[in-house]
């Protein structure tokens, strides 16, 4: 009995021994604005908490001594601030948060595959969030890409309206477009998918530039653009429509809605966004012919979440988008009755499921995934090139084919953040592409199917404080087997590729104000067809097809870049300058030589290996913000590139007399330098003006100029696009407000004055700005604030 009792007496005195070496941190976060909740965290231990909805916050069981306190919420620049804690005491601690203007302290994904801090983050990440969509008057995800260095949105055709989009001077094959962080944006969404995605889904878009290869595998050499769509976050609700005429003329209308519902102990929420845009076809130069098409698009979409506890998060992801476009003339005919036509009528499902589960202590991570994406196309690209008779009309209707595309990824990844707070992530992935396109008529198909295994992993090693490396890598084994077809011409791919993409980074603070950043990445593309394969042009009133050529190597790339940020608070003044430089090196890459005419209205260009090429720069950003109500923004890329031999065009005629071969030294349609503005000013709390633009350098663009196919090489001007917006905000009741908005697009008509015109126009002769000046109007209703 003696035994027990003493038992029971050490217990609780050892008990009371451990409370008394413990403390008690109280008081209150405040913001000048009287913002978002705030996460208080103790440094080191896994200990944390919220505030009410007053700013107040308790938090129990500190260890006492000397400790160090974060302090995080949303929209703010974070805090940290060291405290001295006493066993069994109550330590008061109070603190006023600044806004983030600049948005340099936003949680992103893209980087790390984790959430991270942008400011901490190893990689430079830039955000497009709704501010920039706003200030833009933005409809489509295509519409925002201008606004980041080293970042060029293109459009490339003058009947189909085909974007796409550059990262450090390099084309769109090269860039990984993400939805939600997975890989499912395949080939062909991204001849016309740029466009298709509606602002209304989007949260915000991070752009990674140079070397993603290494964590996202293959396709990602330039870098990595993942689309975020909206999380529900709280109940809300928004109907916006937006008018505008182009050119003071073609009427482009669209409708969205946002709504979101959570649940009051935030264990489940939903939201749901739609998009239905209509847009009439506009001609430049009044030849018959369309410079922008015609457009109708609806999207529709959802987002939920499901905590089965605090430590597990299920999440489901849909939408779906319908799309028709057309372009070329006598757009009220059935296409085999006009000169030239191209129409793209789309219909495309993306879906994803995400399965979250944290350890108690929420060190541990584990994440199981599958998304996956479904499109069906029916295309029209021909037309009669001024023929009327019944012959012509037989002949034209050879232009019509259908298109099946599927993608899919499944994977699973773990990240555990050790005692020292270094982070190991490590994960597998499997990927699979199948398309089947086919135009029976020109007897042309691409049936291929692309399979691919990515087992990678990553430390992020913090050694002292200022300093931190990013250490990772990426094996691929990609199998690639397909056909291409056209006319009597047959190519046959049954290839497998094994890479291995390591990447380093490294981060060291110099000191408060000034981030030095380092990195290197290797990437690669296994030999198959890439979005431009899956467009058709039209050339002197021939279709051109792109075919892959035998024998073609897999290209490797090598990328190298170093940055050197400033980010400093100088009185209510925030700034943040950054100059990042970079070095790409490619090997075998994979270029485009015109083969001209191969039959009766087609013509050939065939994917080849170029024996090497370089693209260098430097990309630069500053920001602004003297208060809460006003901020300045821009940024520029100055570049160069060489490939190591000339590359050929145009192949050349055997006829002595004929057109020559054409060569170049360096990229086409790549602009030596380009960049961008953002300047928002709120003049009152609810009265808003935005002016924005985009320059774009003069550059080299290939015109076909004869049946041959022979090139002119055209050197074209520079343009400066500017915009205006106008904003006000009228609150009818607490729960109800509408935003009147209006303005004016790309100002000083800054556009293309040379179109190629008539049937046998070279449809790819198109540059600068995507539209001529625009007017527009907007009303917003909803439960926002401003």
């Amino acid at each position: 009995m003696k035994t027990t009792l003493y038992t029971i007496i050490f217990f609780l005195s050892a008990l009371s021994l451990y409370a008394q070496d413990k403390s008690t941190l109280q008081g209150q976060i405040t913001t000048k604005d009287g913002g978002s909740t705030a996460t208080i965290r103790i440094e080191g231990t896994s200990l944390a908490t919220t505030t009410d909805e007053n700013g107040n916050f308790t938090l129990t069981g500190i260890p006492a001594g000397q400790r160090r306190v974060l302090v995080n919420a949303i929209g703010y620049v974070p805090l940290k601030k060291s405290v001295s804690l006493t066993a069994g005491q109550t330590t008061t601690f109070q603190a006023t948060l600044e806004s983030d203007r600049l948005n340099l302290n936003e949680v992103v994904i893209s980087a790390t595959r984790y959430d991270v801090n942008r400011k901490q983050s190893p990689v430079i990440v830039n955000v497009i969030g709704s501010k920039l969509m706003n200030a833009t008057q933005s409809v489509a995800m295509s519409e925002t890409l201008n606004y980041q260095p080293g970042v060029r949105l293109e459009v490339n055709c003058q009947n189909c309206g085909f974007t796409q989009v550059r990262m450090n001077g390099l084309e769109g094959a090269y860039s990984q477009i993400l939805m939600n962080s997975r890989p499912i944006f395949s080939a062909l969404n991204g001849v016309y998918g740029l466009d298709q995605i509606p602002t209304s889904m989007i949260e915000r878009i991070e752009v990674v530039r140079g070397g993603g290869s290494a964590l996202y595998g293959s396709n990602a050499i330039a870098g990595t653009i993942n689309v975020i769509t909206k999380d529900p976050v709280v109940n809300s609700w928004e109907v916006q429509n937006n008018t505008g005429l182009i050119n003071g003329k073609a009427l482009d209308n669209s409708l969205t809605f946002n709504s979101s519902i959570v649940s009051e102990d935030l264990t489940h929420g939903a939201t749901f966004y739609g998009a239905k845009r209509s847009r009439e076809a506009f001609d430049a130069n009044s030849d018959g012919f369309t410079e922008i098409t015609e457009l109708e698009s609806t999207a529709f979409g959802s987002k939920a979440f499901f905590k089965f506890s605090d430590l597990n998060k299920l999440t489901l992801d849909f939408s779906a988008i319908k799309e028709f476009r057309r372009g070329g003339d006598r757009l009220d005919l059935a296409p085999h009755f006009t000169d030239i036509t191209e129409q793209l009528d789309h219909n495309t499902f993306m879906g994803g499921l995400t399965f979250d589960q944290y350890t108690k202590d929420q060190r541990t991570k584990f994440s199981a995934y599958a998304s996956a994406q479904r499109t069906m196309r029916k295309s029209y690209y021909g037309g009669l090139g001024g023929g009327r008779t019944a012959a012509d009309s037989l002949l034209a209707a050879n232009a019509y084919g259908t298109t099946k595309d599927f993608a899919f990824v499944g994977g699973g990844q773990i990240a555990h953040t050790l005692r020292n707070e270094d982070v190991f992530t490590a994960g597998v992935e499997f990927n699979h592409n199948q398309v089947d396109d086919e135009i029976q008529g020109y007897n042309r198909a691409i049936e291929q199917n692309v399979n691919s295994t990515g087992v990678y992993a990553q430390y992020e090693w913090k050694p002292i404080d200022r300093f931190k490396a990013l250490l990772g890598g990426r094996f691929d084994h990609v199998d690639v087997s397909g056909n291409y077809i056209l006319g009597d011409i047959t190519r046959a791919s049954d290839v497998s590729v094994s890479a291995f993409s390591p990447r380093l980074t490294l981060l060291y603070d110099i000191n408060t104000a000034f981030q030095l950043r380092a990195g290197y990445a290797r990437g690669f593309r296994a030999p198959q067809a890439f979005n431009e394969d899956m467009h058709v042009s039209s050339v002197g009133g021939d279709q051109q097809f792109i075919l892959l050529s035998d024998d073609l190597k897999t290209e490797f790339s090598n990328t190298y870049t170093a940055s050197l940020n400033f980010n400093k608070a100088m009185g209510s003044t925030q700034t943040n300058i950054l100059l990042e430089g970079f070095y790409t090196d490619l090997r075998n890459p994979f270029t485009y030589v015109s083969q001209g005419k191969v039959g009766e209205n087609l013509r050939l260009e065939q994917m080849i290996n170029g024996k090497g090429l370089y693209v260098t720069g430097s990309n630069i950003e500053i920001g602004i913000a003297p208060s809460d109500r006003l901020t300045f923004q821009l940024g520029g890329t100055i570049q160069s590139n060489k490939y190591r031999e000339e590359q050929e065009l145009f192949e050349g005629e055997e006829d002595p007399n004929g057109d020559p071969a054409v060569f170049v030294q360096k990229l086409v349609r790549t602009p030596d330098s380009y960049g961008y503005l953002n300047t928002n000013w709120r003049v009152t709390e609810d009265f808003g003006i935005d002016v924005t633009g985009v320059y774009t350098g003069s550059m080299v663009v290939p015109h076909v100029v004869r049946e041959s196919g022979f090139m002119d090489l055209v050197r074209t001007k520079e343009f400066m696009e500017m915009n205006l917006r106008l904003s006000r905000v009228i609150h009818v009741h607490p729960s109800f407000s509408l935003e009147l908005s209006g303005g004016v697009q790309n100002i000083f008509n800054s556009y293309q004055k040379d179109f190629d015109s008539g049937a046998g126009r070279d449809s790819d002769y198109v540059y600068g700005p995507a539209r001529p000046r625009t007017y527009f109007i907007g009303l917003k209703i909803g439960n926002f604030t401003h």
